[in-house]
């Protein structure tokens, strides 16, 4: 699986005992080596109706002030990963500019969750490999990305549970691990969800005249 937008651990863990110490320089330091992070997240997530008509360098300094404000209480009481504590700020984030700038939408708030991103990027590339080809070459880079957009507008059709699984997964890349913590599940039903996702998405894919998608599982 690709690598996590979240930061290693280890330093993490080293820059909040730091700051559990009171050193301030870690924190600035703890946060700014988070911001990357955030913003990939509010990219990923922020539905691109609303990302016209708001700035994602603005939600994402709204989340590392609202971040830096909740952080002794964090520090406090740390029942989970600070990555999953941070993420959960900016989702909280991304939902209230969701709405305050779609408010008048005919979605439900359940449904208020943004798709993956309008344009394929290399998130959806790598998933559209690993559901066709995995050994594709570079001279194939265009029928990759054709396919990459047939997955994404697949997605956007799924039902929440799938979709959400599916976006975490292949467009956070968090662990199964780390998404059974945010969704409050066991591993193996989060497992087991996101297979039957991933059955489904070949379905949709297969049902809507694309290509052969291998039906092999994918790795968790």
């Amino acid at each position: 699986m690709t690598n996590s937008i979240w930061p290693n651990d280890e330093k993490t863990v080293t820059l909040l005992d730091a700051a559990r110490q009171g050193d301030s320089d870690a924190v600035n330091r703890l946060l700014q080596r988070h911001r990357a992070a955030v913003r990939r997240l509010v990219q990923v997530r922020l539905d691109h109706k609303v990302r016209r008509r708001v700035d994602i360098s603005d939600v994402v300094q709204e989340v590392m002030v609202e971040a830096s404000g909740r952080l002794d209480a964090y520090l406090a009481d740390s029942t989970i990963a600070f990555h999953l504590w941070l993420r959960q700020i900016t989702w909280d984030r991304i939902i209230d500019t969701y709405r305050r700038h779609r408010g008048s939408a005919k979605r439900s708030v359940d449904r208020e969750q943004p798709m993956a991103p309008a344009n394929p990027d290399q998130s959806s590339v790598d998933l559209a490999a690993q559901l066709h080809d995995p050994e594709m070459t570079p001279a194939a880079a265009a029928t990759q990305r054709e396919i990459a957009g047939q997955v994404e507008q697949a997605i956007e059709q799924m039902n929440d549970q799938d979709r959400e699984i599916l976006i975490m997964r292949h467009y956070e890349h968090l662990s199964n691990q780390e998404i059974s913590q945010t969704l409050n599940l066991s591993a193996p039903a989060t497992s087991m969800r996101y297979l039957r996702a991933i059955r489904r998405l070949r379905q949709a894919l297969q049902e809507d005249g694309g290509p052969d998608f291998d039906d092999s599982e994918m790795p968790m």
